[in-house]
């Protein structure tokens, strides 16, 4: 049943930030379950692979085109390119281990988390509804 309620909400979730009243409402009124959905299916992905992902950041230098401006006698503006140097960042993702056991009792209180949250967002998205119904046409 919270599977459904997750894909029947998805829709709407994914228009929350910019969303009618009534997926505003629904947004604000069901994070917590969502976050707690979005944690489990992580932990559930970590548990098949074996290992989970973890992101750092990682700054390197390369050979770039670098702008400069130069002004003539006349005082006219020119742009003109020179080789430089420049830091550039980027995300690096790695595999870390896990604790399969300390994993599975993350899982087992995340589905319990998510199955004692599941009525109250079905009741807040019906709620919502009732607040905010969307006319159709």
């Amino acid at each position: 049943m919270s599977r459904n309620l997750v894909l029947g909400l998805l829709p709407v979730l994914i228009l929350t930030a910019c969303g009618t009243p009534q997926e505003r409402c629904i947004g604000r009124n069901t994070s917590e379950y969502r976050s707690v959905s979005r944690l489990l299916a992580e932990v559930e992905g970590n548990l098949a692979r074996g290992y989970a992902w973890e992101e750092r950041q990682v700054t390197r230098t390369e050979w770039d085109n670098c702008p400069f401006v130069v002004y003539d006698r006349d005082g006219d503006r020119h742009v003109g390119y020179r080789t430089c140097l420049r830091d550039v960042t980027d995300t690096e993702r790695y595999r870390v281990a896990i604790d399969p056991a300390a994993e599975t009792r993350k899982r087992d209180n995340l589905a319990a988390r998510k199955a004692e949250l599941s009525t109250s967002a079905r009741r807040a998205v019906e709620a919502c509804k009732a607040a905010y119904p969307e006319e159709k046409g």
